[in-house]
């Protein structure tokens, strides 16, 4: 079957501030006739990304350079021209609209805005680099976008059992108040424990549906996510291979009798998701 010709015209009609939008990137001020970013290709603190929105052009004031949309997108994320194309396509053309002020919140509190299934393609960059497929993360995870401090952010998120949320992208990871564990439960005896959330995604590859999950979020919530464990008397524990996860994994057993390290099988890796992505063609972080 012969492929459409691609449209040029249409392709860099496509508005770049909803592109930046797509990207996780929100205007620091604008008007009818412009908007201003904090660059998305270096850390500034002074807004120097400027985008016209009469021409739908580009230019990084700080750097020296800009462009069109399809540049744009090639530069933030590397790509070929292939992916940039799939990574616009859904994204709508350069319309007017009238600017909205934005109003920064007034403290410094992580703020959550929305919580939806996981679409951006940094994310699904991200997962790929991790080896965890969209449906795995889906399943269980959202694209949380948040803000701090008057920036705007976003991330894979999993939602702890106090509505808080572990959140995690390509270049950090964050969260949000209040802390707990995540617990799933498949009224089953078998349970599965984790350190953190891609372990967790991870071991959801090879172990069965029936079983039930805790994820401690944070070794500091061992002690309290203790009246689940001990609801189990099959308890396999997949925590990290450092100093700190050898010594809750020991906590654990001497506690429950039910425990099993499961450790073993990534001996050689710093965590089970390490081990999963060196082992089944990941590309790591």
């Amino acid at each position: 079957m012969k492929k459409e010709p691609i449209c040029w015209e249409k392709v860099r009609a496509v508005c770049i501030v909803k592109t930046m939008a797509k990207a996780g990137h929100f205007p620091k001020r604008e008007t009818e006739k412009e908007a201003w970013f904090l660059s998305p290709f270096r850390p500034e603190t002074h807004a120097s990304f400027k985008v016209s929105k009469i021409k739908n052009l580009w230019f990084d004031h700080g750097a020296g350079f800009g462009g069109n949309v399809l540049d744009l997108v090639i530069r933030f994320y590397d790509c070929r021209l292939r992916d940039a194309l799939d990574f616009l396509s859904d994204v709508p053309p350069s319309l007017s609209f009238h600017p909205q002020p934005f109003i920064p919140p007034s403290n410094n509190k992580l703020i959550i805005k929305s919580a939806n299934p996981i679409w951006h393609y940094g994310l699904k960059v991200y997962l790929k680099k991790r080896n965890i497929t969209l449906e795995t993360a889906n399943k269980y995870c959202k694209e949380v976008h948040y803000s701090r401090k008057g920036n705007h952010y976003f991330a894979i998120g999993l939602q702890n059992d106090s509505g808080g949320w572990e959140l995690r992208n390509i270049y950090y990871k964050s969260s949000s108040s209040p802390k707990d564990i995540t617990y799933f439960s498949n009224g089953c005896m078998q349970l599965v424990v984790t350190e953190g959330m891609f372990d967790f995604l991870t071991v959801t590859n090879f172990c069965h549906d029936n079983m039930s999950f805790l994820i401690l979020n944070s070794l500091s919530f061992l002690k309290k996510a203790m009246k689940h464990i001990e609801m189990f008397k099959d308890v396999k524990l997949y925590l990290d291979n450092d100093k700190a996860g050898k010594e809750a994994t020991n906590w654990l057993m001497q506690n429950h009798k039910g425990c099993i390290d499961k450790s073993y099988l990534y001996k050689d890796y710093k965590d089970i998701n390490e081990m999963w992505i060196g082992t089944n063609g990941g590309y790591g972080t």
